[in-house]
Parts: structure tokens; sequence; C-alpha cells
């Protein structure tokens, strides 16, 4: 019962931080973790959980869906859902003590390109374009990544998408959230089908981020996204300091 109070809790709060500026799975699969839940295991179940939040967004964003440059939509969704299932299938072939040792370099990557994706993709977007080709190419590997963890996978399309298309940032919210659903759908598919969700602790924490999803989406029309922004990445750094300590300090010399 404990650690089913502490798996909703966590829900309320990933889901209001996907709602506000993304980063719920820096709290939802610790969480998990903390429940007792095998890593391997609490990351598929943490893409479980977190996937109505996602489908919602992209729901409300389908009005504004259509190609991204030269490459049609549909081509970016048949290499995110190939990529999405390669990568699941490389989590669940992954065991629990090689994945702990990864995941704390998976934070990190996913707390900077929070951090800083947007900067690096204005900047490369100022001097670099790139084809059609690659785009596909580096999409299926995006794909791959949203599959076996997905952290912050929405800010790296964007910012490779800067490099082909010359729309606003913002205009590609749409195509973002729909990849990233699309991804995310067929690990789940894959995830469920494996038998690899703990279904007590995942129920739990998905009721949880849909309310706390409606909850985010009302503080962000009223709280400064500055400061949104902020709390959001002190979080993620934190609780990846966290991850690496829990890794590697017990190997230390001395310890």
């Amino acid at each position: 019962m404990h650690s089913l109070f502490l798996v909703f809790g966590a829900g309320l709060l990933a889901g209001a931080m996907n709602a506000l500026a993304g980063g719920g799975s820096f709290v939802s699969l610790p969480a998990l973790i903390a429940a007792g839940v095998p890593p391997v295991q609490a990351n598929s179940s943490s893409t479980v959980a977190l996937f109505p939040g996602g489908v919602a967004s992209a729901w409300a964003y389908r009005d504004g869906l259509g190609p991204v440059g030269s490459v049609t939509m549909r081509s970016l969704l048949v290499a995110t859902l190939i990529g999405g299932f390669a990568g699941a299938i490389l989590l669940l072939r992954t065991s629990s003590a090689a994945f702990s040792i990864v995941l704390p370099w998976l934070l990190l990557i996913a707390s900077l390109a929070l951090a800083f994706g947007q900067r690096v993709g204005d900047a490369l977007r100022a001097r670099f374009r790139i084809r059609g080709s690659a785009v596909l190419a580096i999409q299926f590997a995006l794909g791959v990544y949203g599959g076996y963890f997905g952290g912050a996978v929405g800010i790296m399309m964007i910012a490779m998408w800067g490099l082909l298309d010359t729309r606003d940032i913002k205009s590609l919210n749409a195509p973002r959230t729909l990849l990233v659903s699309a991804a995310n759908a067929v690990a789940v598919l894959t995830f469920v089908i494996a038998k690899a969700v703990h279904w007590p602790e995942t129920l739990a924490m998905l009721v949880a981020a849909v309310i706390g999803g409606y909850g985010g989406a009302q503080v962000g029309r009223r709280a400064s996204p500055g400061i949104v922004r902020a709390c959001t990445l002190v979080l993620t750094f934190c609780m990846t300091l966290a991850f690496f300590v829990r890794t590697y300090a017990p190997a230390l010399p001395g310890r």
C-alpha cells in the first residue's frame, strides 16, 4: 500500500511536469524503482503509465499536423514506429544490472537535451541544412531511443527538424507530439505483450498522471514559464546526480 501511494504521488507530479515543460519520466521511473520494481520493468511500466497523457496531447495538436520540410508525415511515422519497436525489444533484452549502469547516462543525456536542446538546435539551424533521407535515418535512431528510454526525445526531434524546416519551432509541436506518442505506442504494445509491466503500480501511476496532467495544464496558464523551466531543470539534474551516486559511489575506493 505504501508503494502505491508513492507511485500515485509520483504520477501526479510526472503528469503535471509533462503538461508544463516535460521531464515527467525523471519522477515516474525513480518512483517505480523505489517501489521495488526492477529497473527494466520500471522503465517499461513508466512508459505505459505516462502514455495516455501523451496521446491526449497529440489529439489536442491534431490540426497542426503536416510534413516536416520535404519529408512526409507518413514517412516520419513509419521510421518512428520501426525505431520504437526496435528500441523496446532492445530494452527487453537488456538485463536489469546493465540497465542500471546505463540509466544515469541516459538521464544525463535527457537532462542536457532539456537544458540546451533548443539552443543547440537554433545554433545548428543557422549554419547547417540536411536532406530528407538523413532526417529519416535520424528519426529512426530517435525512435529507437524513444522506445528504449525516451527522455526529452521530443526536444531532440525538434532540434533535428530545425536543420530541415525553416518553420517556427512552435509549429513543429504537432508532429513532435504525434511521433513521440507513436514511438511510445509501439513500445507500450511490445511491453504489454512481453508481460514486462507491473500493473498495480502502473495503473495507480496512470490515473494519477492523467489527473496531474490536467492540473499541470491549469497551472501552466498562470505560472511563469521561466520559473517552471527552472524548477524542472533543477529536479532533473538533481535526479540525474542521485542516480550517478547510487550507481557508482559504492564502487569507489574505500566504499
